[in-house]
């Protein structure tokens, strides 16, 4: 079928898997027009104001933004210019309606095989000098364009590596290939070459061709466009912007405009602004408002502050004055990501956003029942990979099919409101697939960072290069932090001011100290800071004052006896005797391992209580080893308990984990806590008497107050190394034996029987994790000193790895290949965020004692099996991913790997292929546990996971 314009063929296809058999497959050019049509529509209505302007000045066309717009059109109808070659024949259905003409080619063109987008890469420069492109001596836009033709599937391709001239084809081919793409130039208005292209707008142009590719290439949609073809390509193009807005609205793309209303209203909570949001609300907008190019606003804050609520009023002052939409909301784990996620729910329903897209982004988000609800089935998208695929690749193209809009793999940050881990946003500078699309995503929201202070020197390195690129966007951040040490917070803050086009030699004398409590604002154009009043940060002071006692009970971990009085659960015990026995209360217990939690629990249980937690005893456990049904249950039923409305049981001991440290709304009347870095025991010291100030003017929860026993704050902390003891074998590398003896030696100190908060905790957080240099050398073969050289050793290290795997500085790409370094084909499961021993997920299963292998104890849930193409329903993968518990990879490095293999026809599932199975045995109904290594591993109703 030919069109009639300039000798074009139709029969050349774009699609053709899961469209109807019976009739030809879709045309490419139709394919291209329609990406072109969604891309044109995307930068009308998806991106943001920041978003075009950025791009429009990347191609030195900021006086222009139409030719902008109409160049990013082009590239995206250019996408798939590289199925115009030997990629016709990898499809026996495409192949049968090729015209005689180009079927000739076949025995040519088909004896290699090459990806499509590699094709593109190669072919881009003779496609783009028939449009009238000019070739300069360096060729500098041709292969960009080129480069973004190649990185169409989320991977760019060094330009050298091309295909060879066979794939491609003869004249014949080369002259349809002019054809495509003169039928989508002339449809975009015939737009000229800009001058220039630099990579940092390159990459924002590859993630809006991503996103048009996909939301044009669902099924459905193909299907009904197929049925269907208008007779003219005008007419179709026409028709493709008409469907272009029904398309995005119903991926959740559609952004939508807020309410502004007053604080109260706003996050509905019945108290005024304190004086830190105030301020915000207040003084922020002047410091704002002469930038152009984004900024980046610290605040540090006490835990309990308001400093979430604060960061969502800058968003609201920043996304005014620099064109954003929506904001990301980045925490540091799954747990704080849940809990932040109802929050935010919450205040944009109270803002009239049920329409807004809003997202959890977590690897395991869509098992979070208040996120989970809808249907995982959802419209595919229709992709040409497999045909492509070498062997061994199914998997990876399976993960470029996702089930649901906005619960893809790829494509949750891409919704206007985002909650997530801030792993997801870290993938953004690592060299993986569609770390481009990522990088749209994040470039058009307002990004907060919540915790800044929770990441290791690894993690801290990939923050920086991510604020780096923020910075060269003009997004504006917010980093939120309760115990930030300045040297962290000016690394930062320094990352994203090179970004923003500062020379990294002129920020080396500066520093950017931010008030404590208060707040700093960096514009990124100028560099100009700005803090928040004086007057201000000295109400907060007041408004938030307290005095935390702490004390140090010198403790023996071990065996129950052990060390007489000293005994860790001895002293635990006798610490909770005025609440179990006598008038009640509610006790944080923080362990520093999930062994000793549960060995802590099972202490309390049988001194005070013998019911278990599911039971309702009033000793409670929550640590990271539950499966995740059971973690998100006990974590809603524990923060529901000490949260700030209650109802407040009137006595309750939680025992929990590290879980607790970060964001989640506690209140106790006294915390527990095992050693732990200084500024840590300050977060876990955030749970104690959270919600006083404001239980004094509202009402404590349930009407009941603190007992007789808590007249005041109370941190105790569980010393080991006081009087020089040592770290418990136990406790691994948890934390830095050199931070723990900086503590343990601070809290020595006379003036540490009381820490004034907020005025004490900045010092105290620069004393034990500053930069400064007083360590003493006099015996430095000193456990100390050995100590001391492993933990800058570590340090060093960390930063070193992080920045061999981080993708460049956005100034300094040059290829957008090198955007993806490393060697191979790097996907999510490749490279980590986090440093350390990998994660995996288990699954605890049981064998019955007629072999069957089930999901449950009573046998009654049989293991599912996928179908033979590797696909189950939605609901059997939910079912087995709840039950499953992230654990080390290193657990398992003895075990025969048949042992813990999941079912044959798992392998190829791209969620259940990757898990571990621990197949538990059920003898007289008792489940038994098995040997993993030297270690025994058992699933517990009541302790989670136990490993010993």
């Amino acid at each position: 079928m030919s069109s009639g314009r300039d000798g074009l063929d139709e029969s050349l296809w774009g699609k053709s898997r899961g469209l109807d058999p019976e009739l030809p497959p879709y045309p490419l050019v139709r394919h291209l027009l329609d990406t072109a049509a969604m891309a044109l529509y995307l930068w009308d209505v998806f991106l943001s104001e920041n978003q075009r302007a950025r791009i429009a000045e990347g191609m030195d066309l900021a006086q222009e933004p139409e030719r902008a717009r109409e160049l990013v059109g082009l590239c995206a109808g250019l996408h798939d210019i590289g199925k115009v070659s030997g990629f016709q024949f990898c499809s026996r259905h495409g192949a049968r309606y090729l015209s005689a003409e180009l079927s000739a080619g076949r025995k040519k063109m088909n004896v290699d095989r090459a990806g499509h987008d590699v094709a593109g890469m190669s072919a881009a420069a003779e496609v783009l000098e028939s449009l009238g492109f000019e070739d300069d001596e360096e060729l500098a836009v041709t292969q960009r364009v080129a480069e973004i033709v190649g990185g169409h599937h989320g991977r760019f391709h060094r330009l050298e590596a091309g295909v060879g001239p066979a794939f491609l084809g003869d004249a014949l081919w080369v002259r349809q290939r002019a054809a495509h793409a003169a039928a989508v130039h002339g449809e975009l208005g015939a737009p000229a070459a800009p001058e220039s292209f630099r990579a940092p707008a390159a990459v924002l142009v590859t993630g809006v061709v991503i996103l048009a590719d996909w939301l044009v290439s669902q099924e459905g949609y193909l299907r009904r466009r197929q049925r269907r073809l208008e007779p003219a390509l005008t007419a179709h193009f026409r028709r493709s912007q008409a469907d272009a807005p029904r398309l995005l609205e119903d991926a959740g793309l559609v952004p939508v405009d807020l309410r502004r209303l007053p604080f109260a209203e706003a996050y509905g909570i019945a108290v005024e602004p304190n004086p830190l949001q105030r301020s915000v609300m207040e003084e922020l907008p002047a410091s704002v408002r002469s930038g152009k190019r984004g900024g980046i606003l610290l605040v540090t804050a006490a835990p309990g502050d308001g400093k979430s609520e604060a960061a969502l009023e800058a968003e609201r002052v920043l996304a005014t004055i620099f064109g954003t939409r929506g904001y990301a909301f980045l925490l540091p784990t799954m747990a704080t990501s849940d809990q932040m996620y109802g929050r935010v729910a919450r205040t944009l329903l109270n803002q009239s956003g049920q329409d807004a897209g809003l997202t959890l982004v977590h690897s395991m988000a869509w098992l979070n029942s208040a996120y989970a609800d809808d249907s995982l089935v959802g419209e595919a998208v229709v992709t040409c990979d497999g045909d492509e695929a070498a062997a061994g690749h199914i998997r990876r193209e399976a993960d470029l099919r996702p089930q649901r809009w906005l619960r893809g793999p790829k494509r949750p940050l891409l919704a206007q409101f985002a909650v997530g881990t801030i792993d997801q946003a870290l993938m953004a500078v690592l060299p993986v697939r569609h770390n481009a699309l990522r990088l749209l995503a994040l470039s058009g929201k307002t990004i907060v960072v919540d915790e800044a202070h929770a990441y290791d020197p690894y993690m801290q390195v990939l923050l920086g290069r991510l604020l780096n690129w923020l910075g060269a966007y003009g997004v504006p951040v917010v980093l939120l932090s309760a115990t930030l040490p300045a040297s962290v917070s000016d690394r930062l803050v320094k990352e994203y001011l090179q970004g923003a086009g500062h020379p990294g030699r002129s920020l080396r004398s500066r520093t950017f100290p931010a008030p404590y409590p208060g707040w700093l604002y960096v514009d990124g154009e100028s560099g100009r800071c700005t803090p928040m009043s004086p007057p201000r940060q000295r109400e907060q002071a007041r408004a938030r004052s307290m005095r935390l006692h702490v004390t140090v009970e010198r403790v023996v971990h071990g065996a129950s006896g052990n060390g007489g009085k000293r005994n860790r659960i001895a002293v635990i015990q006798r610490l909770l005797e005025p609440l179990a026995r006598g008038e009640g209360g509610v006790a944080l217990v923080v362990c520093n391992t999930v062994g000793d939690a549960q060995e802590t629990y099972r202490a309390l249980r049988e001194a005070f209580d013998q019911r278990s937690h599911e039971d309702g005893g009033k000793v409670q456990l929550l640590h990271a080893r539950f499966p995740g049904d059971v973690r998100e249950a006990r974590t809603r039923g524990v923060t529901e308990g000490l949260g700030r409305n209650g109802p407040r049981p009137s006595r309750r001991i939680v025992v929990a984990t590290q879980v607790v440290e970060q964001s989640l709304d506690l209140d106790a009347d006294i915390v527990i806590s095992d050693l732990a870095p200084l500024s840590l025991l300050l977060q876990r010291a955030g749970r104690c008497w959270r919600h006083e100030n404001h239980w004094k003017q509202h009402g404590y929860a349930s009407g009941r107050g603190r007992p007789a026993w808590a007249d005041e704050p109370r941190l105790v902390v569980l010393d080991p190394m006081a009087g020089g003891g040592c770290i418990p074998v136990q406790w691994g590398e948890v934390y830095s034996e050199y931070l723990l003896d900086r503590t343990s030696r601070k809290l020595a100190e006379p003036e540490s029987g009381v820490i004034a908060i907020p005025d004490d905790v900045q010092r105290l957080v620069e004393a034990v994790h500053g930069d400064g240099e007083d360590f003493e050398w006099n015996d430095p073969g000193s456990r100390e000193a050995k100590a001391w050289t492993e933990h800058t050793g570590k340090d060093t290290a960390e930063r070193s790895m992080a920045g061999l795997r981080a993708i460049h500085r956005a100034r300094h790409i040059d290829r957008l290949h090198d955007l993806h370094h490393l060697e191979g084909e790097e996907d999510e499961w490749e490279l980590s965020t986090r440093l350390g021993a990998d994660s995996v997920r288990l699954l605890c299963a049981y064998v019955q004692d007629d072999g069957r292998v089930t999901l449950d104890i009573p046998g009654a849930q049989v293991l599912p099996e996928a179908s033979r193409n590797g696909r189950m329903p939605a609901e059997a993968v939910r079912e087995v991913m709840r039950r499953t518990i992230p654990v080390r990879a290193d657990w398992f490095r003895d075990a025969e790997p048949i042992s813990i293999s999941p079912p044959e026809s798992w392998k190829d599932h791209p969620m259940l292929g990757d898990l571990r199975i621990l197949r538990l045995p059920i003898v007289r109904g008792t489940v038994q546990a098995v040997k993993i290594g030297d270690k025994s591993m058992c699933l517990d109703a009541d302790l989670g996971l136990v490993r010993a």
